[in-house]
C-alpha cells in the first residue's frame, strides 16, 4: 500500500510539474507575443496599407495618369527613338538616362532625364506625333512614394534596417500566435467566434481565428519581403551568388565586368542586383573610341563617333526578340552599355540584355532560366509578393493578407483595452521562477541565426525584460 501511495504521490507531483511548466511556457510565449505586437503592429499596419496600395499600382497609375499614358490610336508609322528623345530634351534639358518604347498601341513613350539640380524627370510623348504630353518628377510619383514608405527607405538607412527587424518580428508573431491559438482540447475560438462584440472573448476569438487563417499568408509576406531588406537581403544575395545558386558565375564571365552593381541602374531583378554591369569594348584602332558615347548627355545621333546610336540599339533588341514592355538604360560614359530590362507579369519571361554600345552585339543576355535554384525561388516569391504572377487572383490573395494584418492590429488593440487596468500596460503576467522551455530557446536561436538583426533585437528585448525591477513590473503592469 505504501508503495502504491508513493507511486500515486509521484504521479500527482509529475502532473503538477507538467501543468506548472505548461503554464509557465504559455505565459512566456504570450508575453513575447504581446511585446512583439506592441512594438511591431503599428509598422506592420503601415506596411500592410502601403503594400495593399502597391499591389494595384498599374491600375491606379492607369487612372491617375491616363492623359500621360494613353494616346490616340497610333498611325502606321512612328517617330524614331532618337527623334523622340530630342523633343524630350528640348522640352526639359538634361542628361538622358532611360528610354521606354510604347508597350502597346495607344500607349505613350517615356524618356527619363536627369535634369538640373539632380532631379529625375520622366517625359511622356506621343510616339506618332512626338507631342510632349507632360512630365513627372520620379520622386513624386504616388506609387514610388508608396513603395519608399513601405520599406521606410524614405526615412533613411537606419529606418530601412528597422523595417527589416519588424519583418523578422512578424515571423515571431506568427510562430507565437500559432502556439497560443493551438486548440489543446477546446473547440471555441479555434475556427469559430464566441460571444458578442461587447465581450472581450469575442475580440480574442476573432483575433485568434483571423490569425490562424491568415498565418500562412502573413508568414509568406514576411519571408518574401526579406530579400529587399538592407542587411539580410544583401547577405543572402551575396551568399547565393557565391554558391552559384543565385546568378551562376558563368553568366557574367562572358564580358569584362565593371565595378558598378546592376542595382544602381534603377529597378532590376533582385537576383541580378549585385551582379556588375559589363563594359563595352571599343572597336580596335578607333582613334575616337576612348571618348565615344554620350555618357547619358542627351540624344544619341547616328553620327556619334564609334557608337551605334539609340535607334540601332532598339533595332538590335527587337532582333533579339525582346518582347514589348521593356525599358532601355543608355550608356553612362565611353565604356557604358545599352541595357534593356523586361519585367513581365510572368516572372519566367524576365530578361535583361546588355549591348556593346559600339558593335551592338549582346554582351550579356540573361533571363529566369539562367538563375540558380535560389534565384528562381526568390524571383517567384517576389513576383507573388507584389501580386504580379497570376494577375487579379494573386492580387486578391495578397490583399487578404494585408487586410488580415490590419484586422489583427485592431482586434488586439480592442481586447487589450477591454482588459487593461487603468493607467497600466497590463502585459501578460510573469511569475518568479518562470523559465523558457528548451524548445522555445532552440527556436529563438535558429531564428536568430537565420536573421541576425532579429536575433540581436531578441537578445536586447530579453535583457531589458530580465533586468526590469519587480517594483516597476508591479507599478506599470510590466
Amino acid at each position: 500500500m505504501n508503495h502504491l501511495a508513493s507511486r500515486s504521490e509521484s504521479s500527482a507531483d509529475t502532473g503538477v510539474d507538467i501543468a506548472a511548466r505548461s503554464g509557465s511556457l504559455y505565459r512566456a510565449v504570450w508575453r513575447w507575443h504581446f511585446y512583439a505586437g506592441l512594438l511591431c503592429l503599428p509598422f506592420l499596419v503601415m506596411m500592410a496599407v502601403t503594400g495593399a496600395l502597391y499591389l494595384f499600382r498599374d491600375e491606379i497609375n492607369a487612372v491617375v495618369y491616363r492623359d500621360l499614358l494613353q494616346v490616340p490610336a497610333a498611325s502606321s508609322t512612328a517617330l524614331a527613338p532618337e527623334a523622340l528623345v530630342a523633343r524630350a530634351v528640348a522640352a526639359v534639358p538634361g542628361q538622358v538616362r532611360r528610354y521606354v518604347p510604347a508597350p502597346a498601341a495607344g500607349r505613350s513613350v517615356e524618356v527619363g532625364i536627369a535634369a538640373a539640380g539632380g532631379q529625375r524627370i520622366t517625359m511622356y510623348l506621343d510616339p506618332s506625333t512626338g507631342a510632349v504630353l507632360g512630365h513627372l518628377r520620379d520622386d513624386r510619383k504616388p506609387m514610388d512614394v508608396v513603395k519608399r514608405i513601405h520599406s521606410l527607405v524614405i526615412a533613411g538607412t537606419v529606418a530601412n534596417h528597422g523595417i527589416e527587424i519588424v519583418a523578422g518580428w512578424a515571423i515571431v508573431l506568427v510562430v507565437t500566435g500559432t502556439y497560443l491559438w493551438w486548440p489543446r482540447g477546446r473547440t471555441g475560438g479555434v475556427i469559430s467566434v464566441r460571444g458578442s462584440p461587447a465581450r472581450r472573448l469575442w475580440w480574442r476569438d476573432l483575433h485568434a481565428v483571423t490569425g490562424a487563417f491568415a498565418a500562412i499568408a502573413i508568414l509568406f509576406l514576411a519571408v518574401t519581403g526579406l530579400p529587399w531588406s538592407a542587411f539580410w537581403g544583401h547577405q543572402f544575395g551575396a551568399l547565393t551568388n557565391a554558391w552559384g545558386i543565385g546568378v551562376p558565375a558563368y553568366v557574367w564571365s562572358k564580358a569584362p565586368p565593371s565595378t558598378v552593381p546592376m542595382a544602381q541602374q534603377g529597378e532590376v531583378p533582385w537576383t541580378l542586383g549585385q551582379a556588375t554591369v559589363p563594359l563595352s569594348s571599343a572597336p580596335a584602332g578607333d582613334p575616337h573610341a576612348e571618348h565615344a558615347g554620350h555618357g547619358g548627355g542627351g540624344p544619341l545621333p547616328a553620327s556619334s563617333p564609334g557608337a551605334i546610336g539609340l535607334d540601332a540599339a532598339i533595332t538590335a533588341f527587337e532582333r533579339l526578340h525582346l518582347a514589348a514592355g521593356y525599358s532601355v538604360n543608355l550608356p553612362d560614359g565611353p565604356r557604358g552599355v545599352y541595357t534593356a530590362m523586361l519585367f513581365p507579369d510572368d516572372v519566367t519571361h524576365e530578361r535583361v540584355i546588355h549591348l556593346n554600345q559600339y558593335s551592338g552585339q549582346p554582351l550579356i543576355d540573361v533571363g529566369y532560366a539562367d538563375y540558380g535554384v535560389a534565384g528562381k525561388a526568390t524571383e517567384w516569391g517576389i513576383s507573388l509578393h507584389t501580386g504580379r504572377q497570376f494577375g487579379l487572383p494573386n492580387q486578391l490573395v495578397m490583399l487578404a493578407g494585408c487586410l488580415a494584418i490590419v484586422a489583427l492590429a485592431v482586434t488586439s488593440a480592442v481586447m487589450w483595452w477591454k482588459r487593461r487596468p487603468r493607467g497600466r500596460l497590463a502585459a501578460p503576467e510573469r511569475k518568479d521562477g518562470d523559465r523558457l522551455a528548451r524548445s522555445v530557446i532552440a527556436i529563438a536561436v535558429v531564428l536568430g541565426l537565420l536573421h541576425p538583426l532579429l536575433g540581436a533585437s531578441m537578445l536586447v528585448a530579453w535583457a531589458i525584460d530580465a533586468a526590469l525591477p519587480r517594483a516597476w513590473r508591479a507599478r506599470f503592469g510590466l
